[in-house]
């Protein structure tokens, strides 16, 4: 086989697959995607047009919940593309930037989304246990700092391994196994040595896959030690609910997560259906839930919805 350099990548390119084994009903299995993309970016779109719009949810929960947002709709339009594409008019190819670029997004996005829920989790920590200070420690420019540092953090994890993978040369199989570029299934048609990806891959993922969970789970340890310790029921179950949209979300990013991870590491036998359905669930279920999750859970967001359906109706009128 001709080894792909990085002289000859401009003429290179990667082939996309749908749904393996029903390539012929691509059209129909296009409704549900088109549906819940629909979902995602009106969902967090209204998420984001609500905040902006109130000015009694300028406050660092609701903050943070818009960088949530932003992130959902950047992993949801780096998807979209190649997904849609692919299901209506079965344009397989992709070139070699096109998949780069998709793969930087894609894992940059998906980064940040464990990122934003730490900060998050630091949100709710500071709120239940030093509610006397919460005003004075998270301020709009620690906000801001945070943000910033979250943004750095995700482009710092994600070039190096950009940049170790373009190295190499691409002389297997063009055939990728999903309908977007990810790493783990470019990496597989690498003919070079990967050792050094690997290893660098391994620490990304003891960096920001274990430790990111893990410090939420220290923080909620932290916030149920202060709630039992608090003098009634009442109060107990209100420092609760003000955690539940949050520790829900915490579970639709990490349970498809773990699942995915399950399946590479135990199942790669499995059929390529297995993998196709578990990638899938894994990158649309957060921006697909998590405005549905804010909006049920949160009696603020309801009403701000509420206010922006009113205002828009009247302007109607």
């Amino acid at each position: 086989m001709a080894t792909v350099t990085n002289t000859t990548q401009a003429s290179f390119y990667f082939i996309l697959t749908g749904i393996p084994g029903f390539e012929v009903s691509h059209i129909w299995i296009s409704i549900p995607f088109c549906c819940l993309y629909t979902i995602s970016i009106v969902g967090n779109t209204t998420i984001l047009a609500v905040i902006r719009t109130e000015p009694s949810l300028h406050q660092p929960m609701y903050l943070f919940l818009s960088m949530l947002a932003v992130t959902d709709l950047g992993l949801t339009l780096t998807t979209l593309p190649t997904v849609m594409q692919l299901l209506w008019l079965n344009i397989r190819k992709i070139s070699f930037e096109a998949c780069f670029a998709q793969f930087f997004f894609l894992h940059g996005f998906s980064f940040m989304e464990s990122s934003v829920l730490l900060a998050m989790s630091f949100d709710r920590y500071v709120a239940i246990c030093r509610p006397l200070h919460y005003v004075t420690i998270l301020t709009t420019k620690v906000i801001g700092r945070i943000a910033l540092a979250i943004i750095c953090r995700c482009i710092l994890a994600v070039l190096p391994s950009l940049f170790l993978l373009k190295r190499l040369p691409f002389c297997r199989s063009h055939l990728l196994t999903h309908s977007y570029c990810l790493h783990q299934d470019m990496i597989r048609l690498v003919c070079a040595d990967i050792q050094v990806n690997s290893w660098y891959g391994f620490a990304l993922v003891l960096l920001i896959i274990v430790m990111d969970p893990l410090l939420i789970v220290l923080s909620y340890a932290f916030i149920l030690k202060s709630i039992l310790g608090t003098a009634s029921w009442t109060e107990r179950f209100q420092a609760l609910s003000n955690c539940l949209s949050h520790i829900l979300a915490v579970l639709v990013l990490y349970v498809p997560m773990v699942g995915v991870s399950m399946t590479h590491r135990f199942a790669r036998h499995a059929s390529p259906l297995v993998h196709v359905i578990m990638a899938n669930i894994y990158l649309l279920a957060p921006p697909v839930m998590n405005p549905i999750i804010y909006s049920v859970k949160t009696k603020q967001i309801r009403q701000g919805i509420n206010n922006l359906l009113f205002k828009r109706n009247m302007c109607l009128r």
